[in-house]
């Protein structure tokens, strides 16, 4: 009988699964060792680089006195000088690291620019605590947020609108203090005519008079019995770390007694109306969606919202 023909041999996957694994396993370290090599390996190509173009910028070539000659004739080709006795040269120090160098140009030391990109971003981020710790920001922003609720639409105007509406509030009720920081401080630093501590001394003068001028006297006794140290001779001695928080809490006093006279014509106009439908019987009709239209009338006929904006510039002036 002929004999049944044998199905050839199939390899197991598992098996090929785990010589598939063990290859990828070589090949990564494999990597990683190439890579470890080349970190440990003390001459690398970019720090001959550098000492070379250090070398090309300490030591100028004056170069070869054929090839000079050469260049003279052929007005094409510009010729190398060397530099007199009175010009400096560029030098290209190192800083430690072989991709980081400072330059000196006649003595001065430039910063590098990771380190003028780190102060402008401190700068920036400082900004807005800045903004409301210096400026009538706070109270603005305040006094204008409690006024559409206390009409009854939290979300009319939408917070970005009161929000730019506050910015250019304050920058107007800050422009004579901002002037005189630029004429005292910014612009006498920008023409090199006073150094940086100095400009921060003029600049903090303006500022100082701003908030002594628009700050309680209870906050201000608050803060400097707090503080635990001696009590200044005068108000230029109140430090600004004393100063400040009082000034805040001043600008939130106010803009609450802002806001509590505000309330009161609308809360007037929700008790009468409340009262009205509880004579009808209309128990289940919320007062609030009957008196969003009145007040919203009498906001719109007395011009309210120029109302509270003259009022918040009358409260800095």
């Amino acid at each position: 009988m002929p004999q049944p023909s044998q199905s050839p041999t199939k390899v197991p996957r598992a098996l090929v699964r785990s010589a598939i694994i063990q290859l990828g396993v070589v090949l990564m370290l494999g990597a990683v060792l190439a890579v470890l090599v080349m970190m440990m390996d003390p001459g690398t190509p970019a720090q001959a680089q550098n000492v070379d173009v250090g070398a090309q910028l300490t030591q100028p070539d004056i170069g070869d006195p054929l090839n000079a000659g050469q260049n003279q004739l052929d007005p094409g080709v510009p010729s190398v000088q060397s530099p007199t006795a009175g010009e400096q040269v560029p030098v290209l120090e190192s800083t430690g690291n072989a991709n980081q160098f400072s330059l000196n140009v006649d003595g001065i030391n430039r910063p590098s620019q990771a380190v003028t990109i780190l102060v402008t971003l401190t700068v920036v981020s400082l900004a807005p605590s800045l903004l409301m710790m210096f400026s009538s920001f706070t109270r603005i922003v305040i006094v204008l947020s409690a006024t559409r609720n206390a009409i009854g639409m939290p979300s009319v105007p939408p917070s970005q609108v009161v929000v730019g509406l506050a910015l250019f509030l304050a920058l107007f009720t800050m422009t004579p203090t901002l002037t005189q920081v630029n004429e005292t401080a910014i612009q006498p630093y920008l023409n090199a005519e006073i150094t940086v501590e100095q400009a921060i001394s003029n600049a903090q003068a303006p500022i100082r008079t701003f908030m002594m001028h628009e700050v309680g006297d209870d906050e201000l006794e608050l803060f400097i019995g707090a503080s635990g140290d001696t009590r200044p001779a005068s108000p230029q001695e109140i430090p600004l770390t004393t100063l400040m928080p009082a000034f805040v809490l001043s600008e939130i006093k106010t803009a609450f007694i802002m806001v509590f006279v505000i309330n009161i014509p609308f809360l007037l106009i929700d008790l009468i109306v409340a009262a009205v439908l509880m004579s009808m019987g209309m128990m289940m009709l919320p007062p609030v969606t009957v008196s969003l239209p009145f007040k919203l009338l009498l906001f719109v006929m007395v011009d309210g919202w120029g109302l509270v904006v003259q009022s918040i510039l009358r409260s800095f002036a």
